[in-house]
């Protein structure tokens, strides 16, 4: 149940399309009746002409600038920032343009079949997430037809069948939106179609499409590429290439394990076997009813007042699809529009920005089981590694790395956004996701050779950065929240100042990481100590007069008390750093600053709203968590659900977020400590979800009935301790035979032990 979209008609454009993708390729589906277009991207298609950028090396002025803000002068400070580290784009843009490329489309695959002046009914279009098969079915006259297309994990090609109970005639091409900056070569043969293309100044591509047909006649038609008559099935294959790694695009099409026989069942089986290997990991099923409506239709409901729970689940389960479908045979993560955009100027190039949204696409991957989906976020930060220590020599004169607040897959560390890309943050918070993969796996492997490596590099740049005070405090100078400003820090969209709360919360989470990898690796001793001395000197979170967590070191006046970051409130989620037994007042006082941000407006795009929606789940509070989750959905999701900025800009992080947030509400796991059901919404009374994912290796099962807990599963992957909180009195747990385990009760916590690979049952008692 909620695993498909379906629609009464084709889609009206291309955000209401249906994506399908391998990770490496993606493809967005229109579903046309008289022209269907099917939009190709391929993940390393970027125009190419800025792969060899460079930082400027300004470093021996950081400390004119540093004095400036430690002297309270923000508004000389931040445009002196700017001047030295903000690169060439942002509001320079039209006097010296961002060298960030643009992410490119690389074609359209259309047909167009012949229905003999037939109208068309009964028209359906589908996505079935249980195995990514898009199918559009109509009649035409005496003919049933049915179009279905697949982004195959096995041969890591976009298949698109066709089948009719009667002979068809069509005709098949390749073509790409009007580029004065590329050439294009058509060429082919009657079996094949090639569009080959080359950007001035950058990389070549090629896009590949190879007809098999089971029946009828295949000929070059006179209107350009290949006329089919007379078939009743037909399969067709494509792919891309690009020389983006250096290779010729003809190879890279070439190598492809192209389908040497159209037999459907046996692509579409294998596929699917690939596919729930990641997609089928994990199921939410929950008791409410699914109405028998075009999904957007229950949208339109939905914004018109009509509760609507099961979409929820539609779009949780979608967002799990997404991340599967942008990353799983891919070598880069999702970017701002995952792996699918159709446009040559995408809003912000379709890039990859540091400061919430490259995160955010990854935030529901480890508790969701689908840690594999990290890889591709794993390699792209490790590829980073050579010039984010050129660019943290060149900026700033410090050891370690600097990575970028916005860029593009070449792995070059430069600012690009004169006005906003004065931060130091990036590298710390991508680092975040190297932690969770290990906490979630606790694999020594991964943390040795891959998380520790890089965490050593953001605390040595922290170490090199760090400014001491005349009482000893360790300061970020120059800092900021991304993308706000203060009054009194001059006319640019960021402020820069002293030690932003987000920046100081990013330095302890370094350190954190880099200590605790040394310890749980035995290594580096000293180095740990030293890190663990360095946290201990950042400055404290200040708290302001109304209560509130301050998003500055002290209480300015804020020009967008509303603005859609919450940079401050990372601790809270996604961050573990502030927590309501440890940390009360941080807590309570982040919790007084989400009501004012919102109480102004804040939340007002797609990825702001679901960043709400988590924070709300991670403070326990159900009911505003479930609000403003419909409200993401209701107010920011096309008719085929894909997350919107405003005005009306397709970005996929709220996608990914939404997920998250769901995940959140269901089960948190935070200090070794598991937290059942701890924000399940009132809509959802009843439901199972199955295969979970807790830090500290445990896979868990939930049963609730009435609101509460019935049952829960745990399977350790690692020996070792299990604490749940907020533990029920009524709540017993017993081994797989049956036998009671013995736990300890401490206050509402519930403590017991399981060995590696054991099971256990926690049952609430009526």
């Amino acid at each position: 149940m909620h695993d498909r979209m379906w629609y009464r008609q084709p889609a009206g454009e291309y955000m209401a399309g249906l994506p399908v993708g391998t990770g490496r390729l993606a493809a967005m589906v229109l579903g046309g009746i008289a022209e269907e277009r099917i939009a190709l991207n391929h993940e390393w298609l970027w125009r190419g002409n800025n792969r060899d950028r460079e930082p400027a090396k300004n470093a021996a002025r950081l400390g004119e600038l540093r004095s400036l803000l430690l002297a309270g002068r923000y508004e000389e400070g931040t445009r002196l920032g700017n001047d030295l580290f903000g690169g060439p784009g942002g509001i320079r843009g039209n006097e010296q343009p961002c060298r960030v490329d643009n992410y490119q489309p690389a074609g359209d695959f259309r047909f167009a079949l012949e229905h003999g002046g037939a109208a068309v009914q009964d028209y359906h279009r589908e996505l079935n997430l249980v195995d990514g098969l898009v199918t559009v079915r109509y009649t035409a006259g005496p003919r049933r037809i049915v179009r279905q297309c697949l982004a195959s994990l096995d041969l890591d090609l976009i298949l698109v069948h066709l089948t009719a109970d009667g002979p068809v005639n069509g005709r098949f091409w390749l073509d790409r939106i009007t580029d004065p900056g590329c050439f294009l070569r058509h060429a082919g043969s009657v079996t094949e179609l090639v569009m080959d293309g080359q950007f001035d100044h950058g990389i070549g591509f090629r896009v590949e499409a190879r007809l098999l047909a089971h029946d009828g006649a295949v000929a070059v038609a006179a209107a350009g590429g290949l006329r089919l008559t007379g078939f009743t099935h037909a399969l067709v294959a494509i792919t891309v290439g690009t020389s983006a790694k250096n290779g010729a695009p003809a190879a890279e099409c070439a190598a492809a394990a192209w389908p040497l026989r159209p037999e459907w069942s046996r692509l579409l089986a294998k596929h699917a076997a690939l596919y729930s290997k990641e997609y089928g990991t994990l199921s939410l099923q929950v008791a409410v009813p699914e109405p028998a409506l075009p999904t957007d239709e229950r949208l339109r409901n939905l914004r018109a007042g009509q509760d609507d729970p099961g979409l929820a689940v539609l779009y949780f389960n979608y967002g799990r699809y997404l991340l599967l479908a942008g990353t799983a045979r891919g070598e880069l993560p999702p970017n701002l529009q995952g792996k699918w955009n159709e446009e040559l100027l995408p809003p912000w190039c379709a890039d990859y920005h540091h400061d919430i949204n490259l995160q955010m696409n990854f935030w529901p991957a480890e508790a969701g089981n689908q840690a594999g989906t990290v890889e591709a976020l794993v390699r792209y930060l490790e590829r980073f590694v050579p010039h984010a220590r050129k660019a943290a020599r060149d900026l700033y004169g410090c050891d370690g790395i600097w990575l970028p607040i916005q860029t593009d897959p070449w792995s070059r560390s430069t600012p690009e956004s004169y006005g906003w890309a004065v931060w130091i943050g990036a590298a710390a918070w991508l680092a975040q996701h190297l932690w969770w993969h290990y906490e979630f796996s606790l694999d020594k492997r991964f943390l040795r050779d891959h998380a520790y490596p890089y965490f050593r590099e953001v605390a040595a740049f922290y170490e090199s950065y760090l400014v001491p005070d005349d009482a000893g405090v360790l300061q970020i100078v120059p800092s900021q929240s991304p993308e706000n400003r203060f009054a009194g820090g001059g006319d640019l969209p960021v402020t820069l100042g002293v030690s932003s709360a987000m920046d100081v919360q990013l330095a302890r989470m370094a350190f954190d990481y880099a200590r605790g990898s040394a310890r749980i690796l035995g290594v580096d001793g000293a180095m740990a100590d030293r890190w663990d001395g360095l946290a201990a000197r950042l400055p404290r979170l200040p708290v302001g007069q109304y209560g509130q967590l301050l998003e500055w070191n002290q209480e300015f006046n804020e020009p967008e008390p509303g603005h859609r970051h919450l940079s401050h409130l990372i601790g809270v989620y996604p961050g573990d750093l502030l927590d309501p037994e440890r940390t009360p007042e941080l807590w309570r006082a982040a919790r007084v600053s989400l009501d004012r941000r919102l109480s102004h407006g804040g939340g007002h795009t797609g990825w702001s709203r679901s960043w709400v929606a988590c924070l709300f789940a991670r403070f326990g509070e159900a009911a505003p968590a479930w609000e403003h989750l419909t409200h993401l959905i209701s107010d920011f999701a096309t008719d085929s659900l894909l997350d919107l900025h405003p005005p009306r800009i397709f970005q996929i992080d709220g996608n990914f977020g939404g997920t998250a947030a769901i995940l959140e509400m269901l089960l948190q796991s935070y200090h070794g400590e598991l937290h059942l059901l701890p924000a399940l919404p009132a809509a959802w009374p009843a439901g199972e979800c199955r295969g979970l994912r807790a830090r500290g290796g445990f896979t868990v099962n939930l049963l609730w009935r009435a609101g509460a807990l019935v049952q829960a599963e745990l399977q350790a992957s690692h020996a070792g301790p299990c604490t749940l909180l907020h533990a029920g009195e009524n709540w017993h747990v017993t081994d797989a035979a049956g036998q009671a385990m013995a736990c300890r009760r401490d206050g509402h916590r519930l403590r017991f032990r399981l060995r590696a690979g054991q099971r256990c049952r926690i049952t609430a008692a009526p």
